[in-house]
Order: C-alpha cells, then structure tokens, then sequence
C-alpha cells in the first residue's frame, strides 16, 4: 500500500510540480485545493481531490482523521495581499490551523513539509556576505513577515515532526511572476529598475519539488536555505532569455523615484479596488535588495539535495516549455 502525501496549494504553479514528484516517488497524493480553483491542468495525474477549510480546525481533524495521510506538504499560501493581516491570515494562520489540527487528530503524521520562503530571512544590505542557517531574520516586506511568522508557529508543535524549506526566487514552467520579465525580453524590451549592482539566486521549479520530497524522510526540525547553490548579476536571466529566443532588445533602466510613484499609484488603486497590487513600495526593497545569495550546504548534507539546474538550463527549458505551450 502506498504511503499518503497531502499537497496544499495543489492548484498553483508550484503545486503541480511537487505532485509530479511525489507521483514519481510512488506516493499516493491528495491535492487540496479551492472548489474554485482551476485544475484542468492537473488531469494529467492520478490523483485524489480533497477541498479543506483551513480556517476550521475541526474540519481539518476530520479530514486528517478520514485519510490518516503519511505525511503533509504544505505550500498553500498568497504572494500578493493587501495587508500585513491579510497575509498573516493565509501565511501563517492557515499553517498553524493545519499544524493544530494534525496534533488534536492523533494521526502519526511522519513528517509536516512546510515551503517557506528566503524572504522570511530576507535579504544582506552588502555585496560581501552570504545568507545562511545563523543569519538572523530580517524581512524587508509583509509577505516575509508572514513566512517568518508561519514558520513560527509550526516550530511552536513541539511533538510535530516538521522540515522547513526556505527557497528563493522559484521560475520554471507555469511561473507568471518571472514570466513577466520573459515576456518583456521577447518584445525586445529589457527592463530594470534603477542602476545599482545585485548579487540574485533562483531555484528552478523541479529542484525544488525534488527537495521537497526529499525532506519528507530527512532533516527533521530544521529549516532548509534552497537555491541553484550560485549567484547571478540582474543582467544574467536577461543575457540568457536572448540567446535563446535570439531577440535583440533595448535595455531600459527605469529610476527608482519613477518605479515608487507607479507603486504608490498601484497602492491606492488596490485600496480602492479591493484587490491586491502586483507593485507596491515593499516589493520594491525585495526587488532591489543588493544581496540574495544563499548558502545550500546544510540542503546538501542532510537532504541530499543536488539541483539538477543552474540558470542557463533552467530558464532554456522554461523558455521552451512557454513556447511550446503558446504563452510566448
């Protein structure tokens, strides 16, 4: 009989990547998503729905009690809010509701897999340096707050075996975000913000489903920094996105003081719309921050985590897969 793995945020770009490891690693999967969510993608794995209400504890149990699951993956969560509150009620609540429910269930979870983010540690204000394990946190916005204090309240289960992953910025197939930036390079426009040098790490979507995986049977009670194990200047993603469309393009270095006025403006538009801008004034200190350059070492050791792609591989499949798919 296969071993049971819940995936939240089942439905979302990382989702489908952490089901499609967990399938190769012969694991029965449960993918928790919204009754709204749009799934047709996932047709393509045999899998289990279930629809949990993450803000009912006692629905949680129930649901932990009906699947007894082996193990959890737990990656639902919001980029994008309004508000600290708003974030901290997905981020972190949603994580502390499951948390609780796993314990009041009595179910012998084996291991919680929490996917955090690098931003709950938040970046170095200087080219020299690098973030690791005794780094101390300091995020720049209100989402690593968030994860920050999600992580927090997982570590506060003391009889919940846990394992946190920390990735960095995460690109690949079926990415919007960076995506946007591909878009851009493919209409011969190569925009940056500002003129400053940046040290920046990513992590190719599938390592991260690997190492997600692989923290199911290891590395119990810690928190895992993931990236490509290298660091790139904010040109590279650029240089590499037009060898391989073979576009020429026009850089364009926005300033900083035009950007903060489009966030300001962005800021006031989602207040009035009720919906959460895709540009505010923290994003900005994410997006300039000098320092992202990590230290993967522990994931190495105790995971045994290997990414199988660096830059240039990564955004050359991720780039073939947007064309084949009609999204460039």
């Amino acid at each position: 009989m296969k071993e049971r793995v819940l995936i939240t945020g089942a439905s979302g770009f990382v989702g489908f990547h952490l089901i499609s490891e967990a399938i190769k690693n012969n694991l029965e999967v449960f993918a928790a998503v919204r009754k709204s969510s749009k799934t047709d993608h996932l047709k393509v794995f045999d899998i289990k729905y279930t629809y949990p209400d993450f803000i009912n504890v006692q629905a949680l149990k129930a649901e932990i009690l009906e699947n007894k699951y082996d193990y959890i993956i737990h990656a639902a969560g919001v980029t994008r809010a309004r508000s600290q509150h708003e974030y901290n009620h997905i981020n972190a609540a949603y994580t502390s509701n499951l948390a609780q429910a796993v314990v009041d269930s009595g179910v012998a979870l084996k291991k919680f897999v929490l996917i955090s983010s690098l931003a709950a540690i938040g970046p170095l204000n200087s080219l020299n340096g690098i973030i690791n394990e005794a780094t101390s946190p300091n995020p720049v916005t209100a989402y690593g707050r968030s994860k920050l204090l999600g992580e927090e309240n997982l570590k506060s289960f003391s009889s919940l075996n846990y394992t946190i992953l920390r990735p960095t910025g995460v690109y690949g197939p079926r990415d919007k975000d960076i995506f946007i930036l591909f878009k851009q390079i493919s209409k011969g426009i190569e925009p940056y913000i500002g003129n400053i040098e940046q040290k920046l790490s990513l992590i190719y979507v599938t390592d991260l489903a690997t190492a997600a995986v692989k923290a199911l049977y290891a590395g119990n009670k810690k928190a895992y920094i993931l990236s490509d194990g290298n660091y790139y200047s904010r040109y590279e993603i650029g240089n590499i996105s037009k060898e391989v469309l073979g576009r020429k393009t026009i850089k364009i270095h926005l300033p900083v003081i035009f950007v903060k006025l489009i966030a300001n403006i962005a800021e006031k538009f989602s207040s009035l719309s009720n919906k959460a801008a895709v540009l505010n004034i923290e994003k900005l200190n994410e997006l300039m921050a000098i320092n992202w350059y990590c230290d993967i070492e522990p994931a190495k050791t105790d995971l045994g985590f290997n990414p199988l792609h660096n830059l240039r591989s990564g955004v050359t499949e991720t780039l073939k897969w947007y064309k084949a798919n009609n999204w460039l």
